[in-house]
């Protein structure tokens, strides 16, 4: 081959590609929430200029009835129609004017593949971040159905091969492969036949670029039943693949069978015109391998000719192409600016009552605040006269009480004296031998000891009536207590030593140490504690 052939295959081996896809994920990429209806965007198979005007008239129509959703599928139509003949700026507006209209109408779903369409439209001329963005703002959109469970997860893997064709004819199947890759996740569990057809043709392209030439060929005869039944004109892409890897096994006379089928397809069918350069290319690759240098250059003349048609920059069909206008975001910005005109105006016609409900506003929070701090600095005086006075009251109640447990302790010495007193004359009484007889000294005895039971539980009653929290806390706390070990509680509150207990509880000092250990532990308290203490803070 020729340097201006290497030179034109060298350019033009992808660009071919970039328009096919497009068309055919609309025929099955419409298929949505409304599918009765969209169906009919896949039934266009030949296509003609009265199929354009027909189409013309019935969006028209659509627009006088004020269907919304009608005028969108056959917008989509049409630039389906126009993209098979390569008018690919009337195609581009007609995507335009439909993601307008389902942007109004809030077809999420149609707007979700507009912006696929449209991202496909920018990759044509290499414009792979523009096509990229809007890939994935169609992405966007339907992973936010499918979380608002307004569709399936299934219909994420139709978003996924928009990828996977791109980045196939940007020649960079590794990126492809990834897509390709994702989408199978969402196919496992899919009812969805047109996704799988358009997964296996994939895989094919995948598989002979890796060399899996058999494998290759049966994914292309996997999908190719599909195809044939439904969408017979993408057999013009299927020939094409299945013809590269015909070639790749050098298998010539199957390689031109089938680049030969796919170019009388697309004449038939009247569809993928623009994919007909790359055939041509193909076939004149194939003609240099047998060694047919005549037909080799025939067909490079060809493609280049088509190539020019198609693709070239001076071609009146594709230069508008070259300076794409992004009308949506137009049309959006002039709808932002009419709406901030419009708030404007409204805006200087309530700007002296907004002004005059601020100032009585601004009034009114200042005069509240200032009432507000009026009454919480009262209520803070108040509360600070009451915390006064319930401090005063409670010192008073503690020395009142101090008092009277020191009264208390008093008479209870007193008792200790008295009955030290009584118990001398009871031993005097018992051994002596005066003119009281043994029988009056014995009613003598007992009438004491009625008396100091008498004056024991006297002075409960004031203990307790004194030191009645203290009293309801030890038997709320330690219930196990008997009525002694509540007695002793007492006297060592009043701060009577051990003598002094035995003296009034009539025991031995060592008693009353035995009977503190006991307490201690019915208390549940070790020996580190003081006794004294602990009792004191109940």
């Amino acid at each position: 081959m020729n340097s201006l052939g290497k030179h034109i295959l060298k350019n033009n081996l992808t660009r071919g590609f970039y328009i096919t896809t497009l068309f055919v994920l609309l025929m099955f990429g419409s298929l949505s929430a409304q599918e009765s209806k969209e169906q009919s965007v896949n039934k266009l198979e030949q296509y003609s200029d009265n199929d354009a005007q027909v189409l013309e008239n019935e969006y028209t129509a659509s627009l006088k009835k004020a269907d919304t959703l009608a005028a969108i599928l056959t917008l989509q139509k049409l630039a389906l129609l126009y993209g098979h003949q390569a008018r690919h700026k009337k195609s581009y507006n007609k995507l335009w004017q439909a993601l307008l209209l389902a942007d109004a109408s809030k077809k999420k779903m149609l707007e979700a593949f507009i912006y696929r369409d449209i991202g496909r439209h920018y990759s044509y001329y290499k414009r792979k971040t523009k096509a990229l963005k809007f890939l994935n703002s169609s992405l966007d959109l339907k992973k936010e159905l499918v979380q608002n469970k307004e569709i399936k997860d299934e219909e994420l893997a139709n978003a996924y091969l928009a990828f996977v064709a791109t980045y196939r004819e940007l020649n960079d199947l590794k990126s492809a492969k990834v897509y390709l890759d994702s989408s199978a996740v969402f196919l496992k569990n899919s009812t969805q036949l047109r996704d799988k057809a358009f997964y296996s043709f994939e895989y094919g392209v995948i598989l002979n670029s890796e060399g899996n030439y058999e494998k290759a060929l049966k994914a292309f005869r996997d999908c190719l039943n599909w195809f044939s039944k439904n969408l017979p004109s993408y057999r013009v892409l299927i020939n094409t693949y299945v013809g590269d890897v015909y070639k790749n096994k050098q298998e010539y006379g199957k390689s031109e069978n089938s680049y030969l089928e796919a170019l009388e397809l697309s004449k038939s069918y009247n569809v993928h015109k623009d994919f007909t350069p790359l055939i041509y290319e193909r076939l004149s690759d194939l003609y240099l391998l047998k060694g047919n240098k005549d037909k080799a250059f025939a067909s490079l003349k060809r493609a280049k000719e088509l190539d020019y048609l198609y693709f070239d920059s001076r071609s009146a069909t594709n230069r508008p192409l070259l300076e794409i206008q992004d009308e949506f975001l137009e049309e959006k910005n002039r709808q932002i600016t009419a709406n901030k005109e419009q708030r404007l105006q409204q805006l200087e016609q309530e700007e002296q009552v907004l002004f005059l409900e601020r100032m009585l506003l601004f009034v009114a929070v200042v005069g509240l605040i200032l009432f507000i701090n009026n009454i919480r600095s009262k209520h803070k005086a108040e509360k600070k006269i009451l915390r006064k006075k319930r401090e005063f009251e409670i010192e008073k109640n503690k020395e009142v009480l101090e008092l009277k447990n020191k009264e208390l302790a008093t008479s209870v010495i007193k008792l200790i004296e008295k009955d030290a007193f009584i118990d001398q004359l009871k031993e005097k009484l018992s051994n002596g031998k005066g003119d009281i007889n043994r029988q009056e000294a014995k009613q003598i005895i007992n009438s004491i000891a009625v008396n100091n039971l008498d004056n024991w539980s006297e002075f409960e009653t004031r203990f307790v009536a004194i030191n009645k929290k203290f009293y309801t806390k030890l038997t709320k706390k330690f219930p196990e207590l008997t009525a002694n070990d509540q007695r002793l509680c007492a006297l060592i509150k009043l701060n009577f030593s051990s003598k002094e207990i035995a003296k009034l509880l009539n025991m031995s000092k060592e008693s009353v140490h035995t009977t503190r250990s006991r307490l201690r532990k019915k208390l549940k308290i070790s020996r580190d504690v003081n006794l004294k203490n602990f009792i004191a803070s109940i």
